[in-house]
């Protein structure tokens, strides 16, 4: 089993995740924020062609994570998985003939060689969802878009061999940036994003006995720094904070195997 982001952040996102069985390989997306042209070049630099891809996986109705969702599958004849509330928000956009497959927050489905786990999360979204993928050996948990963990939260990543893991904003940055009262405060807030902090709390409460690699993700260009990302993690796992990497909105990261 291994992943690679794409490119996180407000810009766009998307990760692809493979497993292989024997001759079979499995290859998803969870989410696709970026432009046709640009979401295919970015998964061509990866050596990965689109029409290759079984699914796209769909958290949420946000244009960073859903904006080249439909143009890709459409063109490629990719599978769209989301929820029922992902479905009526984008309602309007979803092009005739494209292949949609609705997916319960709550219940685990199989595609190909990857068991694919949605879970809710509180995100100011229809009906948000994060995803634990598995190959029966090992899981990937990615977590991101959301304004605080939850007990679900913590149990759905407990155990995971690998995290994507949100952080989104330092606070102090947050309250110095020139963004308007109402924009700190839904960033802030119990249904926006995780700060550096929040996500070492969600760290913190999830069982790691299994983790082996780390992500930071989805940081703010304005109100975070990657330094300061990698420093709120690695207290948490007592490591060096050159050993947590780095999802950046440019280039993603490369390659990780399980």
């Amino acid at each position: 089993m291994r992943y690679t982001s794409l490119g996180s952040g407000s810009e766009g996102n998307a990760l692809v995740v493979e497993a292989r069985e024997g001759v079979t390989l499995t290859r998803v997306m969870i989410d696709c924020g970026f432009g046709l042209r640009e979401v295919e070049r970015r998964l061509l630099a990866r050596g990965v062609e689109p029409a290759s891809l079984n699914a796209i996986l769909v958290t949420h109705e946000h244009g960073d994570h859903i904006g080249g969702v439909f143009k890709l599958a459409r063109r490629h004849g990719i599978p769209v998985h989301l929820t029922t509330g992902t479905r009526t928000a984008m309602a309007a956009r979803i092009p005739v003939g494209m292949t949609e497959v609705r997916c319960d927050s709550h219940t685990a489905f199989g595609i190909g060689g990857l068991l694919v786990e949605p879970f809710p999360v509180p995100h100011d979204a229809r009906e948000p969802v994060q995803y634990v993928l598995g190959d029966g050996s090992r899981r990937l948990g990615v977590l991101t878009d959301l304004g605080e963990g939850t007990p679900h939260v913590h149990r759905m990543l407990s155990g995971c061999d690998a995290l994507v893991l949100e952080c989104n904003h330092c606070p102090d940055m947050l309250a110095r940036s020139e963004y308007p009262h109402s924009l700190k405060s839904r960033i802030a807030g119990r249904f926006g994003h995780l700060s550096n902090a929040a996500a070492a709390a969600v760290l913190q409460a999830v069982d790691r006995s299994r983790l082996k690699a780390l992500h930071a993700a989805h940081l703010s260009k304005k109100n975070n720094a990657p330094q300061l990302a990698q420093l709120a993690l690695a207290a948490v796992l007592g490591c060096a904070p050159g050993d947590i990497g780095v999802a950046s909105q440019d280039d993603g990261f490369d390659w990780m195997s399980l």
